[in-house]
This record gives structure tokens, sequence and C-alpha cells, in this order.
């Protein structure tokens, strides 16, 4: 693979904008994506009537009536209300529709074909087993049907004669105890589509260091793990989380802008000894624009420091985070940067293979997506 190069500079007459629908038939990459954040609305309605769990909005659980669009709706607009916190309350009802075997193969099949659907012919879904035990299953069974969601959905999409891999991340919750129970999970489930390890959930309190011995864990089984940090809290999360913890991907991370400032006279930006040694060792940024709208990152799209990061040549890869609560997909994502900063082919392609290097994938067959499929994918 080659080294991340900037798009080329087409000198000629610029091309249209890509539409939503050219940016679908392109092959793209998710690295960020919460399994208990993508379930469609109807899913939602069917586990949660099965486990007793009442919804919000008109009518509830019980009602025979209640509306996929409208439940949908309802998600979008409570994750809007502008803080991390509120965004995450949301989940109580996804994470209630996943309590069993059955449920979880469902989500995990459905988060292929949908991802498949935009596109998509790598995606690496995550979640934490220790929020899926309310009706009896253990971690290593809840792993397990999420393994098993995730083959049944990929064998569908090979039968239809498209292209697609799933992994999932195992995540730990901050707001919990630290212990190892989640990291030997990824360990010894790491051949069978597990493929890395997080911590997620609040920031501001919760450093990555309470979570240094699941770390030290996976360092020593030679496992990949990425970290939550630079959403809701700022630079000195991330400098733990890379410095401290040895971070191979930073989740979000967008909160490095503070490390970077501009300078007055002569133009360019002046990169602290943090943000260097972030783009130094190309560290990846799993960056999620519309998400990061609605926890207040920013206050429009306009403002968001991921064209800034492009620019800079950060190793930028662009994901949806939580594909139910903002209404969106990855090439909405993408439409959203083209229209807002004139993001073109180029761009897309070149976020693409950042994403695709970064994979949690083994070398060879991250080299094969980009040979096979992804370049092939940008041409014409």
């Amino acid at each position: 693979m080659s080294a991340d190069r900037a798009p080329a500079v087409d000198a000629g007459e610029s091309a249209p904008p890509l539409t939503i629908d050219e940016l679908r038939r392109l092959p793209k990459v998710t690295l960020h994506d919460h399994l208990d954040g993508g379930l469609r609305p109807q899913t939602v309605i069917d586990h949660c009537r099965e486990n007793g769990h009442p919804l919000p909005g008109p009518g509830g659980a019980g009602r025979a009536d209640l509306d996929a669009e409208q439940l949908g709706r309802w998600f979008h607009e409570h994750a809007s209300a502008g803080s991390l916190v509120s965004y995450i309350a949301t989940f109580e009802h996804t994470i209630a529709a996943m309590q069993t075997r059955e449920q979880l193969v469902r989500v995990a099949r459905e988060f292929v074909l949908d991802q498949h659907a935009d596109g998509v012919v790598y995606a690496e879904a995550r979640w934490a087993p220790e929020q899926h035990l309310r009706r009896g299953l253990t971690m290593a069974a809840a792993v397990e049907a999420v393994r098993d969601g995730l083959r049944e959905g990929e064998a569908e999409v090979r039968a239809a004669g498209g292209v697609i891999v799933a992994q999932q991340i195992l995540c730990s919750m901050r707001h919990a105890s630290p212990s190892l129970d989640v990291a030997d999970l990824v360990i010894a489930y790491r051949d069978q589509q597990v493929c890395g390890y997080d911590i997620a959930g609040a920031e501001d309190g919760f450093p990555p260091t309470l979570w240094s011995g699941a770390f030290d864990e996976l360092k020593r089984a030679n496992a990949r793990f990425t970290i939550h940090a630079g959403e809701a809290f700022g630079v000195p999360s991330i400098w733990e989380a890379v410095q401290l913890c040895g971070a191979h991907r930073l989740g979000h991370g967008v909160r490095l802008v503070d490390d970077i400032v501009q300078v007055e006279h002569g133009g360019g930006w002046r990169l602290g000894r943090l943000a260097s040694y972030v783009r130094d060792q190309r560290i990846p940024l799993e960056v999620c624009p519309s998400s990061n709208l609605q926890t207040g990152v920013a206050t429009t799209l306009a403002d968001h420091p991921v064209d800034l990061f492009k620019r800079l040549r950060f190793r930028v890869t662009v994901n949806c985070d939580n594909r139910l609560q903002s209404a969106t997909t990855l090439s909405r994502e993408f439409a959203l940067l083209v229209e807002t900063f004139g993001w073109t082919k180029a761009d897309v392609r070149w976020c693409t293979l950042n994403a695709m290097k970064s994979a949690f994938l083994p070398f060879d067959q991250r080299l094969g997506l980009i040979d096979e499929v992804i370049k092939p994918g940008f041409e014409g």
C-alpha cells in the first residue's frame, strides 16, 4: 500500500458535485459504527414488544400501530439535544431491543445488509456485550450471536453477488468498574470476527487510563484496540489514549483541533506537539461529522475540523457513529462534506483508502479489498 497522498488537483474544468446516488455506488469503509446505534426502527419496535420494554413517543410499546417512521424521528430529535449525555440516553431503547440470541443475530444480520445497501464493502460494528445480559445471555453467548448474525449477512450478500466483510469491536463501558472480562473475550474470539477492543460511554470523568489493565492485556496478546477520545473531552484525553494507553486509532479525536493554531501572519497552521505526533505516526482519526454536531462538538458542519484535518493530511476516516440517532448513512455523511466543503471523488477515495489501511484486518486481506474492490470501484 502506498503512503497517504493528497488527492490530485484537476487543473481543467471541475466535475459536477457527487450526488448521493453516485456516492452510494462507490465502495466505502466504515470503522466507527455502533451496532446499538444502527437498528432499523421496526426492529426496535418488534424486539421491545417481545421484551415488554415501553418505547417513547405516542403509544409506546403496547400500541399495535406504533409507526417506525415516527420512532426513527424521535431517536434523531432526542439525540440532537446538544450534549453527549443526552445523546447516549437514547440507547436505553435500542439496547433493550438486543437482549436475546435471536435478537442479536437479527440486528447483526441487518447491520450487514444495510451497510451493503449503502455501498459499504468493509464494516466494523462496535458494541458492549455487558449491556446485553438482561434475559440470561452470557457475554460469550452474546458475542457468538453477533458473530453468527454478521456471517449470515455476509453470506446473503455473497449469494446476491455482492462483496462485504463485517467484523465486531467489543467495548467496555467507561462508567463500569474496570475489568479484563471484555478484553479477554477479544482475545478468545479474535479468529471469529472479533477484530478489536474499545472503551465507550461518557468521556468526561472517565479517563482511558482507568482501563490500563485491559490495554496492557491486549498489548501482551498482540491484539488491536481503538479508544473513544477527543469527542466530549479535550486534548488531555487524546494524550492519555495515545501516549499512556497506546491506542491504534482514535474514536472521533476531533478535539485534537485544540492543539492546532492558525498562524496570523503569512497564513497556514501550526501544530502542537501532540497533533504533530498523531499526524506523524499516522494514527487514524475516526471522524463522525453528523454525530459531532448533535453532541455539540461544532455548531455547524462548516465549523467542523474534518476538512482542516484533511487539508493538513491527518489520516482522516469518515464514519456514521450511530446511523439511527443521526438519521444518516455513510453516503449521506460524504454528501454533506461534498456540499459543505466541496469534496470531490478524489477526496472520498482518499478517505476510503485511509479507512481500509487502518482497518483491524490482516494486511493481505486489506490489500485484497483495496486492489480488487475499492480502487476499481473508483475508476471511471
